[in-house]
């Protein structure tokens, strides 16, 4: 049942094959069974989830189901969910309990899903392995001696080996798609303000972006009908009229120009670039017209991402200083002593590396230099998408240099892990709207394919993806013993 679509399992549900309980107990098993290999779950919930599922049940018997209710999911820890630990992977956080749901949780309750439980990640979201976590490294599960990817290789991992039917995640430079690339499933970042961001803990607010994992570009289509729209707790939110992005899934490729940036291809390793390519190939015969397009600003996109995020890190985590909420060290001495050990102490390596560059950027005798001058480039990037997309409708690319790398090969050389997000940073930046897709192996490992799209266009990614995923087989892979 853990390799079967939504729709699939609805009709299930509907034609009462199996009970809502029935699956969600069948994926709590799964999680039993497998975690302990994978360490993707911080928190499982398992009472929450057998009585969402019995509500589900009732649901059912009533004839007053949509298609996800009684669907079993799970969240990212990031997003805050009331009467349940939402930690970031932090021990800052380790005994927060959060008294609300984020919006997105709140939407996909409503939706009639079932929560399984609160998905390992990066400390605060800041990684690119999910070896930052304050409750250890995820693994893939592919390979378990490879990182899932980051920040949400929890997310990643615990659908690629079916322990939940699809995933929340948040992706600030990359973090959705990347993970996706590495354990083989589908990851789409939406347009910047498409989901609220309501209730998600902040990394870099003009970056971060509330998003969907899931095997199938259909299932993250009807999840993404769940969890997009307006907030009015949310000031970035875009507004707009609903919109189904399962509608337009079928839609003929004849009229999309698809654009290939020919430079990023150069960068890779050549069997990387073999995949790319014949995905590329494989939506021309679908009917798109490849067309070659340049972004010439995007190797300077990663340097920018690197100063304009910690600066904004810098001053959301300042709220964390043992005060309020989240870790408070013992015996403080006098406030000075209390804000400075408890930071010290709840904070991992990596968040105080990204909090002293954010703070050192915002200085006022490094301002000018670093963190304007990054916003600059910013503007720059955004151009050259808009440039690009004068030429194509949706621009394929590699979502990662290489497949997933082996456990603490990088943890030494931060410049090293940063430039895995090389192709990934460039969109975040814009605000634009990108997803991964399955489209190959290399060494057994998952090579995704990155599609990003203009402003709002999610619904046309959707529809390139799942053409994509209609003729071809990689999404339908699963790693071994899973």
């Amino acid at each position: 049942m853990h390799n079967k679509t939504i729709a699939s399992l609805a009709k299930s549900l509907q034609s009462r094959e199996f009970s809502a309980v029935e699956l969600t107990q069948y994926f709590l098993e799964r999680i039993e069974n497998y975690n302990p290999l994978l360490n993707s779950y911080i928190t499982v919930t398992k009472e929450h989830a057998l009585a969402a599922a019995q509500y589900a049940d009732n649901l059912l018997a009533q004839n007053n189901a949509n298609i996800l209710t009684g669907i079993p999911i799970s969240h990212k820890d990031i997003f805050c969910t009331q009467g349940i630990k939402t930690s970031c992977g932090s021990k800052m956080l380790d005994n927060f309990v959060a008294p609300y749901n984020a919006t997105i949780v709140k939407k996909l309750i409503s939706a009639g899903t079932a929560m399984l439980g609160k998905l390992n990640m990066d400390e605060f979201a800041m990684g690119s392995s999910n070896e930052n976590s304050f409750y250890g490294p995820v693994k893939n599960p592919w390979n378990l001696h490879c990182v899932p990817g980051g920040s949400s290789g929890g997310s990643a991992s615990a659908v690629a080996a079916g322990l939940a039917v699809a995933a929340t995640g948040s992706d600030t430079g990359g973090s959705i798609r990347q993970p996706a690339s590495f354990c083989g499933i589908t990851g789409i970042k939406p347009t910047y303000g498409r989901v609220s961001r309501y209730g998600m803990v902040a990394f870099a607010s003009s970056l971060d972006q509330a998003g969907i994992m899931a095997k199938y570009a259909e299932d993250a289509a009807y999840l993404l009908n769940a969890i997009a729209g307006f907030d009015h707790n949310d000031s970035t939110s875009v507004k707009g009229k609903f919109f189904d992005f399962t509608a337009t899934l079928n839609n003929s490729l004849e009229n999309i120009k698809v654009g290939i940036v020919q430079s990023y291809l150069q960068k890779l390793d050549t069997k990387v670039a073999s995949v790319i390519l014949s995905a590329a190939k494989e939506l021309e015969k679908l009917g798109a017209t490849l067309v070659d397009i340049e972004l010439p600003h995007s190797d300077a996109a990663i340097s920018a991402y690197y100063v304009i995020a910690p600066a904004e890190c810098s001053a959301n985590l300042a709220r964390f200083d043992g005060v309020r909420y989240g870790y408070r060290c013992k015996d403080p001495k006098n406030l000075q002593d209390l804000y400075e050990r408890s930071r010290a102490e709840g904070f991992g390596s990596e968040v105080k590396h990204r909090i002293l560059i954010g703070t050192y950027v915002l200085s006022s005798g490094f301002y000018n230099a670093y963190y304007c001058k990054a916003q600059q480039i910013r503007r720059l990037v955004s151009n050259d998408y808009q440039n690009a997309f004068r030429q194509a409708d949706v621009i394929l690319g590699p979502t990662t240099p290489t497949t997933a790398f082996a456990l603490a090969s990088k943890t030494a050389e931060r410049v090293d892990m940063y430039n895995s997000d090389i192709f990934t940073v460039p969109v975040n930046l814009a605000g634009l709207p990108a997803m991964s897709i399955p489209a190959g192996f290399v060494d057994a490992m998952p090579v995704g394919v990155h599609l990003t799209g203009n402003y709002l266009q999610e619904a046309q990614l959707l529809n390139v993806a799942h053409r994509f995923q209609q003729v071809t087989d990689w999404h339908l892979r699963v790693p071994q013993g899973f």
